[in-house]
């Protein structure tokens, strides 16, 4: 029967944070605020950061360059510019393109007679190597995100109750597709429902910890091959006093989480 899932089968949370009246707090930690966001947003934040800088300080050079008088100098050999052939708008925001991009292609250069043009430059300079850091910093890590790795993680569609070595066991298997290894891998399992306390308090989503083998370090994978994790249904597990009709009734869902670290990456 369908049921609404906690976890998606893709690892995506199903949750939705609603009411949330201290929005301030995602600007506090930025950078992590924009790793979050979806690529449409981030590409978008890439761009402006870079086209509003160039524009900003495009204008600030016109602005010099107007206030001083370049402008209307423009064919006068004898008159010393604060930056040789700007001559409008356009090529002040050219201008500022190459200073912060270092690309300098000698056409339009900076003059020794600007005092207020060279203190420009510099900041120019000292902030654009800020954004770059930011913007490259924040893709990198986007970029390196491990969530397509998870794609080639397999588990099996269904899990299994059966007896091993005389034990009833819960139980199913995981494998890697590719040959790169998770390094460390280890796993655990939650099981997720709805729980009554014996005050007759209502706690909607209980999360209980599944036994795969922390006691005897079997949690800990050498995800070389697929493996059979299982989960042993004993006095301690919240399975020992279900029944099988009853295990097909009841609303409940297990969360396996695999943790590790991509070898070729870290």
């Amino acid at each position: 029967r369908k049921r609404q899932r906690y976890v998606e089968k893709d690892g995506k949370c199903n949750v939705q944070h609603g009411n949330v009246r201290e929005t301030y707090r995602y600007l506090t930690d930025i950078f992590t605020t924009l790793v979050d966001l979806k690529w449409r947003f981030s590409l978008l934040i890439f761009i402006l950061a870079y086209a509003l800088t160039w524009l900003f300080f495009g204008l600030i050079w016109w602005v010099i360059a107007y206030s001083r008088g370049d402008l209307e100098h423009l064919g006068d050999h004898t008159w010393t510019p604060c930056v040789n052939n700007l001559n409008g708008f356009v090529s002040a925001f050219l201008f500022s393109i190459e200073t912060e991009t270092t690309i300098g292609y000698g056409h339009r250069v900076i003059t020794d007679t600007c005092p207020e043009g060279i203190v420009l430059l510099l900041l120019q300079a000292i902030l654009g190597s800020m954004v770059n850091a930011f913007m490259v910093g924040c893709m990198f890590v986007k970029i390196s995100q491990p969530n397509k790795r998870a794609e080639t993680l397999v588990f099996s569609s269904h899990a299994v109750v059966s007896l091993r070595d005389d034990r009833l066991c819960l139980m199913f298997r995981v494998g890697d597709l590719r040959d790169s290894h998770i390094v460390e891998a280890s796993i655990r399992a939650k099981l997720i429902q709805s729980k009554q306390t014996q005050e007759g308090e209502f706690i909607p989503l209980d999360q209980t910890d599944l036994s795969v083998g922390f006691e005897t370090g079997d949690d800990r994978l050498f995800l070389v091959s697929p493996l059979i994790i299982s989960h042993e249904i004993d006095e301690r597990s919240p399975f020992w006093d279900v029944s099988r009709g009853q295990l097909e009734r009841d609303d409940f869902e297990i969360v396996v989480i695999l943790e590790g670290m991509v070898e070729a990456t870290g």
